[in-house]
């Protein structure tokens, strides 16, 4: 198997497991496509088969992260695609929800309770609210 082809099966699969369950809604990339397919597909390697195929971090880990950037940045749309990503390679919805808390000193309430209206829309639309919580 070709290096190529390697990236290119990393990529599915990274992307299967991050997007293909949950909410239906469709990737950016498939917008990228409409604008330019060779530039999707290369972004797509990048960001899904080299970026997030790494191990480092596991695809929750990274999850988290993307979902704190993004809710700080308000890029609620985006956000929206990644809580549900999160929540497809396992997350904690616990503490998915602690992460956008964990936003509030750094960008603003604002922030947090924009974050916090997608991620419950999200698991509306998933039927997993209201989040039970774990024996503690």
């Amino acid at each position: 198997m070709s290096d190529e082809e390697i990236i290119r099966k990393r990529t599915q699969e990274t992307a299967k497991k991050l997007f293909g369950g949950g909410v239906k809604m469709d990737p950016p990339y498939v917008m990228w496509k409409e604008f330019d397919r060779d530039l999707a597909n290369e972004f797509s390697k990048f960001i899904t088969g080299g970026l997030y195929s790494r191990t480092v971090l596991t695809l929750p880990e990274r999850q988290m992260v993307a979902c704190a950037v993004l809710g700080a940045i308000r890029a609620t749309d985006e956000l929206r695609l990644h809580v549900n990503a999160a929540l497809n390679v396992g997350c904690d919805p616990e503490k998915l929800a602690e992460v956008f808390f964990q936003m509030a000193p750094y960008a603003g309430m604002p922030a947090v309770n924009e974050a916090l209206e997608v991620y419950r829309s999200v698991l509306k639309e998933r039927n997993e609210w209201p989040v039970k919580k774990k024996a503690e």
